[in-house]
């Protein structure tokens, strides 16, 4: 995915997100811009083939815990996850 259509994706579900009353990671995906900036690079790198599927990346990125960047982990560890 480009990194324009990966901004404008990120840009689109945050937009969405704000439509909702629930946190953002009780939906299952999403996050603040702040949260999605913190991941995206882990994302990237180790998620590559589930971006566009915000439950598939989440689902990779707990799967890949021990590689995580100091950021991301911390966004999963604010969650209780």
């Amino acid at each position: 995915m480009s990194r324009k259509l990966l901004l404008l994706a990120t840009i689109t579900l945050t937009a969405l997100g704000g439509l909702s009353n629930e946190p953002a990671f009780a939906q299952g995906h999403k996050g603040t811009p702040q949260e999605q900036n913190a991941c995206s690079r882990d994302a990237s790198r180790l998620c590559r083939k589930d971006l566009g599927n915000d439950d598939a990346v989440q689902g990779c990125l707990q799967a890949h815990r021990a590689k995580l960047s100091k950021s991301c982990s911390k966004v999963f560890q604010s969650h209780g996850m």
